[in-house]
């Protein structure tokens, strides 16, 4: 038998695109591109809506034509979903051969380092997780798990759980900057516990959680959430506060209080625009910028996903 790979012929009403690199596996870590970089290269656009953080990673969501190209070496893990139609797509890197099709349900890893020729030849849509080998270290560590090990590179493969979570995270793309990062940071180490568990064959060992936070860590934890001021509220601030991981600071706050910390912040927002629009000399507008919500529309768009309502029509039923 040959060693060579099998090779499938496009259909005729396809021009086989040429490859203009070949998949390389020996760059340096220091020499690996950023992730976002090199997908708006190979993508050849921008992200429809992206959010970052250096403590965590950064999610994308991307709506690209067709493309013919070499995904070179990233710096960081990178994990995608796809939320709607399939699309045929087909893998090289030398020695495997992968063809198939994007569906919901299914997720692709590239792991850092890897590199990899890639045809898809309809538009697509897929969001993104970028996950640096740090935060992934960091979130073993808190789990109280082994180091990771190496991740194997993954295409279109069936996992409904790892698609849902990833998929989800576009709620963390709203346009309310303190609940956006909160649950990103959340849904980032929800998600590198999966993968570590499922990916990486480590799992996480928890310890069952016993009486939550201390009266006076909640209370504290509470009164930052609260502030209306420029309070840092993210998960990494709330658990350094509380003298614990962020992984355990989640774990914690939920048994006390029933909501993760992201619910529970999204909960208060909720119930002080239903203050704040019961004063009919309240624009909407106002409340929105009032809230911290980027627009109008950010603000209606979450008020109606937690009521069913936007608020100018909650306001007309309470009148």
């Amino acid at each position: 038998m040959s060693g060579k790979p099998s090779v499938r012929e496009a259909p005729h009403h396809r021009e086989e695109p040429r490859i203009s690199e070949a998949p390389r596996h020996d760059v340096p870590a220091s020499e690996r591109r950023a992730a976002d970089a090199e997908m708006a290269r190979v993508l050849k656009t921008k992200p429809v809506r992206m959010a970052s953080d250096p403590t965590s990673g950064s999610i994308t969501f991307w709506r690209h034509d067709s493309l013919h190209d070499v995904v070179q070496p990233m710096a960081d893990h990178v994990v995608m979903a796809f939320p709607a139609e399939p699309v045929h797509f087909e893998r090289r890197d030398g020695k495997v051969f992968v063809k198939g099709m994007t569906r919901p349900g299914t997720v692709t890893l590239i792991p850092a380092g890897s590199s990899s020729r890639w045809d898809i030849y309809q538009p697509l849509s897929v969001v993104q997780l970028y996950l640096p080998q740090a935060t992934l270290v960091r979130v073993a560590q808190e789990a109280a798990t082994a180091s990771p090990g190496e991740f194997v590179e993954r295409t279109a493969h069936p996992d409904a759980i790892t698609a849902r979570l990833l998929l989800s995270a576009t709620d963390a793309l709203e346009g309310h900057a303190a609940l956006d990062a909160l649950y990103r940071h959340q849904l980032t180490d929800l998600l590198a516990t999966r993968l570590i568990a499922a990916y990486a064959g480590s799992q996480p060992r928890f310890q069952p959680v016993i009486g939550g936070l201390s009266p006076k860590v909640l209370a504290r934890a509470i009164e930052r959430l609260r502030s209306d001021t420029d309070a840092d509220v993210s998960l990494a601030a709330l658990a350094a506060d509380a003298g614990v991981s962020r992984f355990h600071f989640c774990r914690a706050f939920k048994e006390s209080t029933g909501l993760s910390p992201h619910a529970w912040l999204r909960q208060h927002r909720l119930e002080q625009a239903m203050n704040m629009l019961r004063d009919a000399d309240a624009s909407v507008v106002s409340v929105a910028a009032a809230l911290g919500y980027s627009s109008q529309t950010a603000f209606a768009a979450a008020f109606r996903k937690m009521t069913g309502e936007t608020p100018s029509e909650w306001r007309r039923q309470m009148r």
